[in-house]
């Protein structure tokens, strides 16, 4: 089945341009703009990750290679690499986190339903932080350490897709728990976290909203026990009790009574300690809703491996946050598609298949329905069975 249109231009039409245009209004990003308005920025940015251009010649050049079919795809003038570095380096990266964060939005509605680990209706999010190692030299406004710059993409997960509901970049010395005073948590939500996030005075803030959180103490964390439920050793959980911080400092932060509970990993002999603020949940549940967290750190490996945000097209704040929004966005989108197509497919596939597909004119059902006749056996489902969703 072919069609008039590219696949790259069929890709595109499930951006909201009109959205989009509002987006661009607000921030004044077409303002005395005589070419590459924000539409065509976008695009060039969306190619790269694509097709896996790392540098601003790579994608000119391969851009330019295909010149007779850029007007079809939404490019009124051929892009050059300094136009779309100086685009980069000069409009607001708002324009392309508002953009992210409507696709979001839209995308979340699609996963709402999808099925969790856990027998669970409420919203669970995965909270957690990527560090992106920058050259100190040149990206000198990213401080981290003496002998190098980073980024941290700061994420809360949501566990229904597999969906980033909240994503804030920040220079690599910002610690993670900081960015907890920045989301708006949900009232009968779960947020599941790690050692890093054990701030009492903050995790009370989380539980005076009625939201709830699951993560794990410290080797230091000094409490006394109020109370025991009776448990089922077999199940790995060895104790699940009530109890009150000791150490003065935390118990003025977190007043309430904490449950704690142990787990003893059957397979690897470890024992795990539960911190939540949830009493009806089974302390099997409290341990199955942890061990999802490690979604969040295989999302963050699956967009490292497949999404162009460890070399960076221009090395200033501004383009270096358009590059990780545009990338954010380009992931969200083919979710969408994902699912409004009812794809059978991985995400890691319909992404090898337009990398080497923009240009062609094929219908994009046919261009991403799976060969029959393919053997899928060997496909690695460690790294990617996790985003076939």
């Amino acid at each position: 089945m072919n069609t008039g249109k590219t696949l790259f231009a069929q890709v595109m039409e499930f951006i909201p341009w009109t959205s989009f245009s509002r987006i661009v209004d607000r921030y004044g990003g077409d303002s005395r703009v005589r070419s590459l308005p924000c539409t065509e920025q976008f695009r060039a940015m969306a190619f790269a990750q694509f097709t896996y251009r790392e540098s601003l010649r790579d994608i000119e050049t391969c851009l330019l290679s295909n010149h007779g079919k850029l007007y079809g795809m939404g490019f009124r003038q051929p892009v050059r690499r300094s136009t779309l570095a100086d685009a980069n380096e000069g409009r607001d990266w708002h324009i392309w986190a508002d953009l992210a964060a409507l696709l979001i939005r839209k995308a979340r509605k699609l996963y709402s339903q999808d099925d969790f680990a856990v027998d669970l209706e409420n919203t669970v999010y995965a909270l957690d932080a990527t560090t992106i190692d920058l050259c100190l030299s040149l990206f000198p406004w990213a401080s981290f350490r003496t002998t190098k710059s980073a980024v941290k993409m700061h994420t809360l997960l949501d566990l229904r897709g597999n969906i980033p509901a909240f994503i804030h970049v920040t220079n690599g010395s910002i610690h993670d728990v900081n960015v907890m005073d920045m989301i708006p948590f949900e009232s009968g939500a779960f947020y599941v976290m790690d050692r890093g996030y054990l701030d009492f005075e903050r995790l009370y803030a989380l539980h005076q909203r009625g939201a709830y959180f699951v993560t794990r103490a410290k080797s230091n964390t000094r409490s006394r026990r109020i109370c025991s439920r009776p448990v089922d050793r077999t199940t790995g959980i060895i104790c699940d009790q009530r109890i009150s911080l000791t150490v003065k400092k935390f118990a003025m932060d977190y007043p309430d009574q904490l449950r704690r509970v142990r787990f003893k990993d059957p397979v690897s002999g470890k024992s795990l300690v539960f911190l939540t603020n949830n009493t009806l949940l089974s302390p099997l549940a409290i341990a199955q809703l942890y061990k999802s967290r490690w979604q969040v750190e295989l999302f963050f490996k699956w967009i490292k491996q497949h999404l162009r945000i460890k070399r960076f097209i221009g090395n200033s704040e501004n383009a270096v946050k358009t590059q990780i929004w545009c990338a954010v966005a380009t992931y969200v989108l083919i979710a969408i598609i994902k699912k409004e197509l009812q794809i059978d497919a991985s995400l890691y596939t319909l992404l090898q298949i337009l990398s080497v597909s923009v240009f062609e004119k094929t219908h994009i059902l046919r261009a991403f329905q799976p060969d029959p006749n393919s053997d899928n056996s060997s496909e690695n489902y460690n790294q990617l069975k996790l985003f076939d969703f």
